[in-house]
Order: structure tokens, then sequence, then C-alpha cells
């Protein structure tokens, strides 16, 4: 993906707490829960429910979030589209990280079954 840096500058000054209530919504509206949208962020970055609350309450910036996350060894086979973009090929790291976790989020949301959204 051929991306600005203002794009990359503008996701990753954006704050994890303003975007997490759109990812609940969004999964709950197809039936999903919030314990199963935890269970996929921790799973790509490593962080329990009690790390993720933290880092809402700190309104850590997706740079910041990330930064502090251990990368799932297998977060490199999410593959597929996510606002245009073709994930494996984006170039900016961060930016990649953060349509992983759009990803992962998309799939819940479509009912994909769990074992397959983890990479299992």
């Amino acid at each position: 993906m051929k991306s600005t840096s203002h794009h990359d500058e503008r996701i990753a000054k954006m704050t994890f707490a303003s975007v997490y209530p759109h990812y609940v919504t969004k999964i709950e509206k197809k039936g999903r829960t919030k314990e199963e949208l935890h269970l996929v962020i921790e799973w790509l970055t490593g962080f329990d429910e009690d790390r993720i609350q933290k880092l809402i309450e700190e309104k850590a910036t997706f740079e910041e979030f990330f930064q502090q996350a251990k990368l799932n060894t297998n977060a490199d086979m999410i593959t597929g589209v996510i606002c245009g973009y073709r994930v494996e090929e984006i170039e900016n790291t961060l930016t990649q990280q953060v349509r992983y976790l759009d990803k992962l989020v998309d799939e819940l949301a479509k009912g994909r079954k769990m074992e397959k959204i983890l990479r299992i």
C-alpha cells in the first residue's frame, strides 16, 4: 500500500479509546460479545482485559498501544482487504498493525469462527 505520511501520522495519533467503542458496537450488532473482542485483542497484542482497560483510561494513541504490544508471531497470517487496502501490502508497520486489528474485528463481526480468526 502506498500510503501518505499524513495518513500514517493520523493513525498513529488516534487514540485506542476513541476507536474501541466502535469495535464494540460493530461486533455486538452482529451478535458477538465484548469477551470475544477482548480475546481477539489479546491474541494479537498480548494485552489482557485489565491492560486493555488501562490503555483506554490512559487514552493511549495507537502508536503507544502497539509500542507496548507483544505482537502475535502469527500476525503476518492476517491477510485480505480492509478499508480498501490489502493488509499484507501495507508498508508502514504501525498502520499495518492497526489494520490487522481492524481486520480481526471485521472477521469477528462477520461471524467467522474463533479458531479461524485466531489462526489456530
